[in-house]
């Protein structure tokens, strides 16, 4: 027996919450369902069926929340809400208890958790895989364990699970259902030696990459070495000429270094003639110097007499600019009391205005006081204006509210002598009657608070009165005070002004008395001050004659200086010509420049014997180097070949090869299964083929896949893709079937339970009976235990076994609550 569940708990997913209004969900499908074969999950929109559905497998998906086959883009995270949301599915397969248990973290880090367990002498115990490896949590490591036991989750969703919006096998690209229908047939190990043969064919093109690459470095390196022998050429010929250049760069040599011999030979003798030489200009030279420091010390005497004068100067300045300088603050100083004195009279006004003025502004506070005061007042009385019609509002309603009661005491009074129990034995137990007697006995005290509530309101009216002809008298009190706090800043103004002038009477007195004291002084003052005093006249004239006698000794001093040069030079000239040294040092250049001569030729020879050897040592790796180029053409030759017979062997093991073949062998019994599914449910009308091969343009034929749809009724024949969408639904829950049954009869791979969710919507009410009989038939050819299946026709639901209501378990949920 293949797949079937057997208990499952949701517990913080939004689905279950949203349509039953629980947190978890726990159902015993082997007890509640027992030898149930087709089973309904019914309820109204939104009561978490599809929710339900979707987790009854334990595949890590929600097929009907994620896009094209089940297995698109999906995360539980989005339909669990829990900070820890658990799915525990316990089911069964091949004889063996599984028990899946997924933990979903929502608290900080969002993590998933999924174990797998098999029973085992009443215990749960880890599954382990093929490889040993044991499910610990990991998703992967879950996965993984799943497939081994289930197969591949793309055959489980294409073949037994009809998901919501699940893309038709019609949808499907070649490439896709040639993936499936491979599966499907159990070639999974060809698909594999085709992979495998795929890499060796990707490796050996990376080797083939790698040897391409060596021969190009190869045959680099073989024109580098060529380009480098043919440098070379000629270089037995470059030793030769080597040889001779550097013996005649040696004779060059000796000639030059015996030329400069006999050249330093005639220096040394004279030698003594250059010593008297050097002795007179030196002697000169000294002369010179003397000369320049006499002449420095008569400058620094001339510089300080120079000083000395410039400070008589300066005195002189610094007492006239003294003198103008206090005549010019005496004038400033005058001027400035000038115009502090011209105040004395506004001053003395000040001073006898300034209590009138202090008296105006007193009064004038006292009439602002009043007045204040009278605002005040006004402001208290609107208050209570306020208060009074807050009062007055508070008991209209009040009345209102009484008048109301009243109103409704009346009537239920008045309901006395309507009820039919009175004057009968039932009157004492008649509700009806006694609260129309307590009404009665209510009306007195209402209309007492009413009367009470008319004499509050007139003491309002006479108090709202009596305000309102306070107000009317104290009516422009706001205008008055702001009049007579105009009046009282002005008078303030003028008192501050007359204040302010009345304080300098003193400075004034101050200002005359200090004008007289200063034009007294300037009367004094004279008028100009004498240019130099005796002392300094005295001191000028020596400084005079300072100078005088200064350039004197300068014109001395030249004179002697002069007398000395003319010896010197007269003894210089009597001397003999001097050695001519440019010759000795053009001798010793020459000598040097032979003697570089000669290392440059013996550097050229060395290097023209390197050069050979070098061309002896190229020529060597260059025969090397076609030695290496040579087995590297072979190795490339060699993987070539090979090559080209695995990318043989990876195409013939590909879908266009021996897959292809395998499925046109069984597309055949395909759709004979989809054939004998339609002619079982909906008569045989509609007859399928699968087609595998199409013919091109050029009349060859490739590989393709599609399914050619043959109407009996119409008789015409065309692809699945353009039938009706009720016709092309039904066809495609055959072909799903068909799938199905294929892998119970033909490979061995058998689910014991299929699912369905809403997949009878576009059809009519006539083949929606037959979408049931076809699903009985399907269980029937392919020996399943149960269907579960999502409709929202009420005569299919009723059609079921079992019905699994989430309608009244949302009611027993409501009843709890």
């Amino acid at each position: 027996m293949g797949y079937v569940p057997l208990h499952i708990t949701l517990t913080g997913f939004k689905g279950i919450r949203s349509g039953l209004g629980r947190d978890t969900l726990t159902l015993n499908l082997d007890a509640t369902l027992g030898d149930a074969v087709l089973v309904a999950i019914a309820g109204a929109n939104g009561r978490g069926k599809t929710t339900l559905m979707d987790n009854l497998t334990p595949h890590l998906v929600m097929p009907s929340r994620a896009n094209a086959d089940g297995l698109g883009a999906f995360s539980y995270y989005d339909h669990v809400y829990l900070p820890e949301s658990q799915k525990e599915l316990v089911w069964s397969h091949r004889g063996r208890r599984y028990k899946t248990h997924l933990v979903f973290r929502l608290n900080g880090k969002r993590k998933t958790e999924a174990y797998l367990f098999e029973a085992s002498g009443g215990n749960w115990k880890p599954v382990v895989l093929a490889d040993g490896t044991a499910v610990d949590g990991k998703v992967d490591t879950y996965e993984r364990a799943v497939s081994e036991i289930l197969g591949p989750p793309e055959t489980f969703f294409t073949s037994v699970f009809s998901a919501q919006g699940k893309r038709p096998l019609s949808a499907y690209k070649n490439g896709e259902i040639k993936t499936l229908l491979a599966d499907l047939l159990g070639l999974d190990e060809v698909r594999e030696q085709g992979a495998r043969a795929a890499e060796v064919v990707r490796l050996l093109k990376a080797g083939l990459g790698v040897i391409r690459q060596e021969q190009g470095q190869a045959a680099e390196t073989l024109a580098k070495l060529d380009r480098q022998i043919q440098a070379c050429a000629g270089s037995a010929g470059k030793v030769q000429a080597a040889q001779a250049a550097k013996e005649q760069a040696a004779r060059r040599v000796e000639d030059a270094k015996t030329h400069a011999a006999r050249l330093e030979s005639d220096a040394q003798a004279s030698a003594d003639t250059e010593k008297r030489r050097a002795d007179l200009s030196a002697d000169r030279a000294r002369a010179a110097r003397e000369q320049r420091e006499a002449v420095a010390r008569l400058d620094e005497e001339d510089k300080r007499v120079a000083g000395r004068q410039a400070a008589v100067d300066q005195r002189a300045a610094a007492r006239r600019q003294e003198h103008a300088e206090r005549r010019r603050r005496l004038e400033t100083q005058g001027k400035a009391l000038r115009e502090v004195a011209a105040r004395a009279g506004r001053v003395a006004w000040a001073c006898r205005r300034e209590g009138a003025a202090a008296a105006c502004v007193e009064a004038r506070t006292g009439r602002l006081r009043v007045a204040q005061a009278e605002v005040a007042q006004v402001d208290a009385l609107r208050v209570q204006m306020r208060l009074c019609r807050q009062e007055m509002e508070a008991l209209d309603r009040e009345a209102g509210q009484l008048a109301l009661r009243q109103a409704d005491l009346g009537r239920r009074f008045g309901l006395t002598a309507q009820v039919p129990c009175a004057g009968t034995d039932l009157q004492g137990r008649c509700q009806l009657l006694g609260d129309a007697r307590e009404a009665q006995a209510l009306i007195p005290s209402v209309e007492g608070q009413l009367s009470a509530l008319g004499e509050r309101k007139r003491q309002a009216l006479e108090n709202l009165s009596t305000i309102t002809n306070q107000l009317e008298r104290l009516a422009g009190a706001c205008e008055r005070r702001n009049r007579w706090e105009q009046r009282l800043e002005a008078a303030q103004a003028r008192q501050n002004a007359l204040a302010l002038l009345a304080g300098k009477e003193g400075e004034v007195h101050q200002a005359v008395e200090t004008l007289a004291s200063i034009e007294r002084e300037l009367s004094a003052l004279p008028a100009a001050v004498a240019g130099l005093t005796e002392d300094e006249a005295a001191e000028s004239r020596e400084i005079a004659m300072a100078r005088q006698r200064l350039a004197q000794d300068g014109e001395r001093c030249a004179a002697a200086q002069q007398q000395t040069f003319d010896r010197i030079d007269a003894a210089l000239r009597a001397l003999p010509a001097p050695f001519n040294q440019a010759r000795l040092t053009q001798a010793r250049q020459a000598a040097d420049d032979a003697t570089r001569s000669l290392r440059e030729a013996e550097a050229e020879a060395l290097e023209a014997v390197r050069l050979h050897e070098q061309r002896i040592g190229l020529q060597r790796q260059a025969d090397a180097a076609r030695e290496q180029q040579a087995a590297t053409d072979a190795r490339a030759t060699r993987v070539e070949r090979e090559l080209g017979n695995w990318v043989l062997l990876a195409k013939c093991l590909s879908n266009d090869g021996v897959v292809a073949l395998d499925i046109d062998d069984a597309g055949p019994t395909f759709s004979a299964l989809a054939n004998d599914l339609l002619l079982a449910c909906y008569g045989p009308r509609f007859t399928l083929e699968v087609i595998t091969q199409t013919e091109t343009a050029k009349g060859e034929l490739r590989e393709d896949f599609d399914i050619i749809v043959h109407d009996g009724l119409r008789g015409e024949a065309k692809s699945l893709k353009l039938v009706s969408g009720g016709e092309r639904t039904w066809i495609d829950a055959c072909l799903t079937r068909a799938i199905a049954l294929y892998l119970a009869g033909n490979t061995g791979r058998q689910f014991g339970t299929l699912f369905c969710d809403e997949a009878d919507g576009p059809l009519d009410p006539e083949h929606k009976r037959m979408f049931m009989d076809m699903k009985r038939e399907v269980l029937r050819l392919g020996n399943y235990a149960r269907e579960f299946y999502v409709s929202q026709t009420p005569e299919l639901t009723a059609m079921a076994d079992r019905i699994i209501d989430l309608d009244a378990l949302a009611c027993q949920e409501a009843e709890v609550a």
